[in-house]
């Protein structure tokens, strides 16, 4: 009889040791794919913010060195080869195009401009697609890291090294603001 029992105890050990595994597996792989989500909007971003920058630099040429800092934040978030370096290179490009912005607000007739107008509705079509994105991003990393935290998944994450993926946050507080793109 306690032999039964103890092959019973064993069996549903290893069925929840495989489901376990699995959904740390499921989710990992949510992660990626929310990530990969979130980056084709940042790459429609990224290839529109050239034109938008040779849109602007007609109207104020001797702003080249903002314009030059922007593509610079630009590629560096484009190279970025790992999520925590994608993340923070795009906070850092995502405050640089607010830089944009002000300079357009001090020319009048950029704003408008019939080509200005239609990449800057572009890049706020854009923008809400990003915001979506890092919404879903965040939220299925905070199910990912949960499972890594939590008691007794957490002594299989730390035997198969799972570890907690990162957030997309804010840590400027001028970021939190929402870029305006009304002109």
């Amino acid at each position: 009889m306690a032999l039964i029992v103890i092959g019973i105890v064993l069996v549903i050990a290893v069925i929840w040791l495989i489901s376990s595994y699995n959904k740390f597996i499921k989710m990992g792989n949510k992660v990626e794919e929310a990530f990969s989500t979130m980056d084709v909007f940042l790459k429609k971003r990224y290839d529109l913010i050239p034109n938008l920058v040779e849109t602007i630099k007609g109207y104020a040429k001797h702003e080249s060195q903002t314009l030059e800092k922007v593509i610079a934040a630009r590629s560096s978030a484009m190279n970025a080869t790992s999520m925590d370096e994608k993340i923070k290179c795009e906070q850092k490009f995502q405050s640089m195009i607010g830089s944009l912005f002000a300079i357009s607000e001090q020319y009048p007739q950029l704003k408008a401009n019939e080509n200005f107008m239609s990449l800057q509705a572009d890049l706020k079509s854009i923008e809400d697609d990003i915001a979506n994105a890092r919404k879903y991003y965040n939220a299925v990393c905070l199910k990912f890291n949960n499972l890594v935290m939590m008691f007794p998944t957490n002594i299989l994450a730390g035997i198969f090294h799972f570890t907690k993926k990162p957030m997309y946050e804010v840590n400027d507080a001028s970021q939190r603001e929402n870029v305006n793109v009304q002109f």
